[in-house]
């Protein structure tokens, strides 16, 4: 997965820039459809209650994703953003790790402020929905699933609010997510992920 990174990450950078026909240009009297790939790294950690399933400590992991989206606003530049990520979560507490690989869908509404010609700010907000494929709990007992019984549950889902920033189409955001599902398969306990990020990308 690392080397897949990496080679995503170099055919990011080494892109050129295109002609602003993406997001960027946000001509209010043109409808635009976009692309976009997307790679960046989540500092993430987990709240729990009463200890049980609290790794607040920060974790830091890899996002990769690739993006579509679509103004919905003939008269102003709203935007309807989704996508699939694969994003790397979880949290620390002490010696103790426990990570949380997810597959995510968002479904984002993004509206575009033109700074100069060139640049645009571009607010976001909305839902996201989870589903863990992997992640491993290294403990005191040892190493084992996230997943054990008493541990943490596969699907997740939350709420992301951040900014991006286009240059031409080069695109920069960043943002926080934050849990709203229960995430604990203990008993009688809840938990929540939360999660700050940032994403490197480019729209096309």
């Amino acid at each position: 997965m690392k080397k897949i990174f990496m080679a995503l990450a170099m055919a990011v950078l080494s892109v050129p820039s295109f002609a602003q026909t993406s997001s960027g240009g946000f001509s209010l009297d043109e409808e635009h459809l976009y692309y976009g790939v997307r790679v960046g790294f989540n500092v993430s950690g987990i709240s729990g209650e009463k200890n049980i399933n609290e790794y607040s400590d920060s974790k830091a992991g890899m996002v990769l994703g690739g993006v579509i989206g679509l103004r919905v606003s003939n008269s102003a530049p709203v935007f309807l953003e989704s996508g699939l990520y694969y994003s790397e979560k979880g949290g620390k507490r002490g010696n103790e790790k426990v990570s949380l690989n997810y597959l995510e869908i968002p479904i984002l509404i993004k509206y575009g402020f033109k700074v100069t010609d060139d640049i645009s700010v571009i607010p976001l907000l909305g839902p996201y929905f989870s589903m863990a494929i992997s992640g491993k709990a290294k403990t005191e007992e040892g190493k084992h699933s996230s997943f054990n019984d008493g541990w943490f549950r596969h699907p997740d889902m939350g709420f992301k609010i951040g900014c991006g920033a286009e240059y031409s189409n080069l695109y920069l955001e960043m943002g926080y997510q934050f849990g709203i599902a229960d995430i604990s398969d203990a008993d009688n306990y809840s938990a929540h992920g939360h999660n700050f990020f940032m994403n490197f990308g480019v729209n096309f």
